[in-house]
C-alpha cells in the first residue's frame, strides 16, 4: 500500500511540473510545422487534442503529457519483475520520472515520448510473456516512428545471443522492412560530433548520472546477467556512438531507448551498496546524494528557466529561447485587436498561426526597424529582461 502512495506522490508530482511547463512554453517552429503540415502519430495526437479542448499550449501537449505518465506506470511495472526490494523500485520510477530528457520530450509535440512509451511497452509484454501482444506491439512499432530500427536490431541481438528464435525472425523482418519505408543515412564525412552526442546524453541524464549509466552498462557487460533493458539501452548507445562519427544525429533516434536503462542503473547501485558494511557505505551514499542534488537541478531549470534571462546579456542564447516569445507576442497584438500581420519571418508567422494570428491585414511585423518613425514598439520580456523586440507598422 505505502509503495502504491509513493507511486502516486511521483505521478502527482509530475503531472503539476508538466502542467506547468506546458503553459510557460510557445509553440516552437518544429512543433508548429509538425501540428500544421505533418501526417504521423504525433500531428493526429496534437490536432485532436485541440480539437476537443481548444488550439491552446496545454491541449497540444496533453497526450504527451498522458503518455509520460503511462511510461511511468509501465516502467514501476517492468522494474517489479527484478527489482526485489520496494525502495528500489521507487527510487528508480522516480529517477525515470525526472529526468530533465523524458521530462523535455513529454512537454514537446515530438516522438520521443511515444517511442519511449511503445518501447516501455513492448518490454513489459514480452517479459510477461505475452509473446503475442508483444509481437503485435513491435509490428505497430514500424509504423509509429522510423527510429525503432535501432529499436530492431538491438532485440535482433538480444534474440541471437538468447537463441529466441520468433523473435529473431520478427525483428529480422521489421527491420528490413523500416529500411525499405524510411531507410536510415550512415554518410557524410567524420566531422566529430562524437563529443557533441556525448554532450547531449549528459543532457539528457543530467551529467553525472550519465557517468554512472556508462559504468552501469559496462559492469553488466563484463560481470553481471543482461536482460532485455540492458541489450536495449547498451546498443542504442553503442549503435548512436559509431555513427555519430560520421555524421550528426537525432537524438530523439537514439536516447528514449537509452533512458529504459533506469532500473538497470539503480540495481547495480543497490547491489554494490548492499554488499558493503554500513562504515563502508559512505562513498556510495555521498555518490547518491551528488547524483540526485545535480538530478534535481537540472530538472528544475528545465522547467523554471526563464528567470535566467535576467541574467544573459544575450537572451538569444539562452537554451530555451525557441520555446519562448511567439505566445507572448501573439497576446500583445490580440490586446491591439490585430489577428493579421504581414511578416518575412516565415518561422514566426507559422507559430503565431496556432495562437489564431493569421497572415495578412493592415500591419506589418518587423523584427527591426524599417523606418524611424510611425511603428508601435512591441518588447517581450522576461523578469524584466527584454528578449526580444518587434516594430508594428500600419499599413496604409
Amino acid at each position: 500500500m505505502r509503495e502504491r502512495l509513493f507511486l502516486l506522490l511521483i505521478l502527482v508530482i509530475s503531472s503539476a511540473l508538466l502542467t506547468y511547463g506546458a503553459q510557460s512554453i510557445s509553440i516552437s517552429y518544429d512543433e508548429a510545422y509538425t501540428f500544421f503540415n505533418g501526417n504521423d502519430l504525433v500531428h493526429y495526437l496534437a490536432v485532436y487534442s485541440t480539437q476537443l479542448l481548444g488550439q491552446n499550449d496545454f491541449a497540444l501537449r496533453l497526450p504527451f503529457i498522458l503518455l509520460h505518465l503511462a511510461s511511468i506506470i509501465l516502467l514501476y511495472k517492468i522494474g517489479k519483475l527484478f527489482l526485489k526490494k520496494r525502495i528500489d523500485r521507487i527510487v528508480s520510477v522516480a529517477i525515470y520520472a525526472f529526468l530533465p530528457g523524458v521530462n523535455g520530450v513529454a512537454l514537446l509535440v515530438n516522438s520521443g515520448i511515444v517511442v519511449i512509451f511503445f518501447s516501455l511497452l513492448f518490454t513489459y509484454l514480452y517479459l510477461k510473456e505475452w509473446k503475442v501482444a508483444s509481437h503485435i506491439v513491435l509490428i505497430i512499432c514500424l509504423f509509429v516512428d522510423n527510429s525503432f530500427a535501432i529499436f530492431y536490431i538491438a532485440l535482433f541481438v538480444y534474440a541471437l545471443m538468447k537463441r529466441k528464435t520468433d523473435l529473431l525472425i520478427v525483428t529480422l523482418i521489421l527491420f528490413s522492412a523500416s529500411m525499405y519505408l524510411y531507410g536510415f543515412d550512415t554518410g557524410g564525412k567524420p566531422r566529430g560530433y562524437f563529443i557533441d552526442t556525448l554532450g547531449v546524453y549528459a543532457i539528457v541524464f543530467s551529467p553525472l548520472l550519465f557517468l554512472y549509466f556508462v559504468y552501469a552498462m559496462y559492469r553488466i557487460l563484463i560481470k553481471e546477467e543482461k536482460n532485455l533493458l540492458w541489450y536495449i539501452s547498451f546498443f542504442s548507445l553503442v549503435v548512436s556512438l559509431l555513427l555519430s562519427l560520421r555524421q550528426k544525429l537525432l537524438l530523439e533516434d537514439f536516447a528514449p531507448f537509452v533512458v529504459l536503462s533506469v532500473p538497470l542503473m539503480v540495481k547495480v547501485f543497490f547491489n554494490s551498496y548492499r554488499v558493503r558494511l554500513p562504515a563502508f557505505r559512505k562513498l556510495h551514499t555521498f555518490f547518491f546524494i551528488l547524483v540526485l542534488i545535480t538530478l534535481f537541478i537540472n530538472t528544475m531549470l528545465s522547467f523554471f528557466n526563464k528567470p535566467l534571462y535576467a541574467f544573459m546579456n544575450e537572451p538569444s542564447k539562452h537554451f530555451a529561447i525557441n520555446y519562448n516569445i511567439a505566445r507572448e507576442l501573439a497576446n500583445e497584438l490580440k490586446a491591439r485587436d490585430i489577428h493579421k500581420v504581414i511578416t518575412k519571418d516565415d518561422k514566426m508567422a507559422l507559430r503565431l498561426k496556432f495562437y489564431n494570428i493569421e497572415r495578412g491585414g493592415a500591419y506589418k511585423l518587423m523584427n527591426q526597424k524599417e523606418i524611424e518613425e510611425g511603428f508601435e514598439q512591441i518588447d517581450i520580456a522576461y523578469y524584466g529582461k527584454t528578449v526580444r523586440t518587434f516594430y508594428l507598422y500600419r499599413i496604409n
